[in-house]
């Protein structure tokens, strides 16, 4: 490999690894906010009835919206640096996210500055509004939920990655859609229930029935969306390989297979 090459290589890595980082930090910090998906389209919510006892609607967290970001993210770093490279990425991430948990905790007990809560005394109504209360209230987390995000992530990531690789021994270089699609397939069918069993039901107060029915929610939204990106998925290939070169991309794609593959 000449030096040009490797610069690419080096260069595609880090941008690949730069935007799975970025989002699946994002994802955590403003994942603190539920939605509801019906009402943002405009439509009264389903009230679906779940073990004839649970109302539940399509309520999802804000950071659903771009973790399909990193599904796509990790497919492809999986594509050209195969198993390493995902989990190489995959633990530094895990790394920054409990960094980022540690210092957004201190700094919830800093003592917040007098005019900073006088200025912000009032909402534009006139109605009394705690500033200091509301960031403490948006940033900090439970510790259930800190734990049952980052073992979602890694085993999440972990499973994609095996998963990926088995049905690309199968596939060879061909049916992207179909490895891409069925890694995330599996590995967010896992994420989906850990996350919620160790964050709301080890740690919280939350019924099995609870646990299956918004964890149901949150596959079926990752399971679409995953069928719906998979397109997108083609014109990331396309943009990396004539990036990299037929020949390059070619070697990468199948060192990556081989887990021979990396920087």
């Amino acid at each position: 490999m000449n030096e040009i090459q490797q610069s690419r290589k080096t260069n595609l890595f880090i941008i690949l690894g730069s935007i799975f980082l970025t989002n699946a930090i994002l994802a955590e910090i403003i994942g603190v906010k539920i939605f509801s998906g019906e009402k943002t389209l405009g439509f009264e919510p389903v009230n679906w009835t779940f073990f004839g006892e649970y109302v539940l609607d399509f309520n999802l967290t804000a950071g659903a919206v771009i973790w399909p970001i990193v599904f796509i993210t990790t497919d492809i770093i999986n594509e050209y640096f195969g198993k390493k490279g995902v989990r190489k990425i995959s633990f530094i991430t895990a790394g920054l996210i409990a960094y980022v948990f540690v210092i957004i905790s201190l700094v919830t007990v800093l003592v917040p500055a007098d005019f900073w809560l006088e200025v912000n005394a009032q909402t534009p109504d006139g109605s009394g509004f705690n500033i200091d209360y509301a960031f403490n209230t948006i940033f900090r987390q439970g510790l259930g939920i800190i734990i049952g995000s980052l073992t979602a992530f890694l085993l999440g990531q972990l499973i994609d990655v095996f998963v990926f690789q088995k049905l690309r021994a199968v596939t060879g270089p061909k049916m992207i859609w179909l490895r891409a699609t069925g890694s995330t397939l599996v590995s967010q069918f896992i994420d989906s229930f850990v996350v919620l069993g160790i964050a709301f039901y080890v740690f919280g107060n939350w019924s099995i029935s609870q646990i299956i029915a918004v964890g149901m929610i949150n596959y079926i939204y990752k399971f679409t969306v995953a069928v719906l990106l998979t397109p997108l998925l083609y014109v990331g290939h396309g943009m990396i390989d004539r990036y990299l070169g037929k020949d390059l991309a070619e070697k990468m794609a199948k060192e990556a297979s081989a887990d021979r593959s990396f920087l």
